[in-house]
């Protein structure tokens, strides 16, 4: 499977090699990962250069098994002394390791199987760091000419190109190569002595599916000067708006709730809600793997196990749990492509793209009807409890009344509980992509706010 991927046939040596000496070492099983990372960034403020760095890695690692015991442990040697030399250590760590019942490959019969998509996950252009630093002093320069804005707290533009390879003791091969090219700026807009920060920025798999720089500089620019004149309001139950750029943070604590890793230990508010209706009917998470250019895309997980479109809420019903193979194991379900690589450590859990179903009414439309409330833009020092979903955040925003944005508000903050919060959020139609997620902005009623 990795003939078609670039430097294939040397890793595809070296990742076999590995698996032969950790079988040759007395290990029942293994696995073998080779990952790779090449990035450049560039930082300016004011317009003079504060920094440029590149950073190259490049390691591969070994997960062996004894029995019900594991290991794992990584190098940056590729010698074949290095990589038999990384074989038996980790063999011996795992002989020596405790028994752990859930731990193992994943059974064959999940691996994924070809053809293999063309996610177009990688882009040929390297923008050289005169271009980067270019990007980023015309990002700064667009908000510096906002009206109010006085000062920033820099700007910075950056290109990444990584790669990752993964084999097993049983046969499952496969690679992938991506790339990501990000910018953005935060200034500072003063009035008197008031100061107030925002920030604009933008990751794309390829160069040319960057905006310009100069309107995400002038977006920034107008989001912080907006700020200027914030105070603060009364202790109060009313509407509270998560602007789209928010509103996956709102969603967090639910993608972590459903993880499997945290239903089996018992720590999740949600632990029981399997099936049952979580959010408002209506309200649906739908999650795809296969978006070309997609910053969540995969043809694989971390432990090469087959991933499909699903939903994860449904008509506001919790459809299923993220589960990697041990996860599955210790619930007694199967396991369904939420593996997270390890590369030197057991397995996590992950998501691919996650797409949040937009409502009928777009931003106005939700203050119209809410009429006074909280339009939210900053969150800070989210606090809450996972084994209950009592949930706390300080925030800053608008204040607005009859629909209307009276004035800016800061030190702030809301709170509730999720399993209250979840079943009385809608999504506006404001749809907007943020890395991995689409999803429109969100409103709840009648949450408690903490003010004066």
């Amino acid at each position: 499977m990795l003939a078609s991927w670039p430097l294939t046939l040397i890793l595809q040596n070296a990742l076999r090699a590995l698996i032969d000496y950790a079988r040759a070492a007395g290990a029942d099983a293994s696995e073998a990962s080779y990952a790779a990372r090449e990035s450049i960034s560039a930082e300016v403020r004011l317009g003079a250069l504060e920094g440029m760095e590149r950073e190259e890695a490049r390691s591969v690692a070994l997960r062996a098994f004894i029995g019900k015991r594991q290991a794992a442990a990584s190098t940056t040697d590729f010698s074949a002394s290095g990589l038999r030399t990384l074989a038996e250590r980790t063999v011996a760590m795992a002989k020596a390791a405790p028994e752990d019942r859930f731990c193992g490959l994943l059974e064959e019969q999940y691996l994924a199987k070809g053809p293999i998509p063309d996610l177009e996950m990688a882009d040929a252009a390297r923008p050289s760091p005169e271009q980067l630093l270019e990007i980023a002093k015309e990002c700064e320069a667009a908000s510096l000419k906002i009206p109010g804005i006085a000062n920033s707290a820099g700007a910075g533009a950056s290109s990444e190109v990584s790669s990752f390879y993964y084999a097993t003791s049983h046969g499952f091969e496969g690679g992938e190569s991506g790339s990501s090219y990000s910018f953005g700026t935060q200034p500072i807009a003063e009035r008197d002595d008031d100061m107030e920060r925002d920030y604009e920025w933008s990751t794309k798999r390829f160069f040319a599916d960057l905006p310009g720089a100069e309107e995400i500089g002038r977006k920034a620019g107008e989001r912080a000067a907006r700020r200027l004149g914030a105070r603060k309001i009364a202790s109060q139950k009313a509407g509270v708006i998560f602007e789209s750029r928010l509103a996956g943070r709102m969603l967090s604590p639910f993608i972590s709730g459903i993880s499997g890793s945290a239903v089996a230990r018992g720590v999740s508010f949600l632990k029981d809600k399997l099936g049952e209706q979580v959010f408002a009917p209506g309200f649906e998470i739908r999650e795809d793997p296969f978006v070309k250019r997609g910053l969540g895309s995969r043809w694989f997980d971390g432990e090469g196990g087959a991933v499909a479109p699903m939903y994860l809420l449904e008509d506001g019903v919790v459809k299923t749990w993220l589960l990697n193979s041990a996860a599955a194991r210790q619930l007694g379900l199967a396991p369904n492509g939420h593996a997270s690589s390890g590369h030197g450590g057991p397995p996590g859990i992950g998501t691919a793209n996650k797409f949040v179903k937009p409502g009928e009414k777009d931003l106005a439309a939700l203050m119209a009807d809410a009429g006074n409330g909280l339009l939210l833009t900053e969150m800070f020092s989210p606090s809450l409890n996972m084994n209950t979903g009592d949930w706390s955040v300080g925030v800053a925003g608008y204040w607005f009344e009859n629909g209307e944005v009276r004035h800016p508000v800061s030190e702030v903050t809301v709170a509730g509980n999720l399993n209250d919060i979840y079943k009385r959020l809608i999504a506006g139609s404001d749809l907007e992509d943020h890395g991995a997620l689409q999803i429109p902005s969100l409103f709840v009623d009648g949450l408690a706010i903490g003010g004066v």
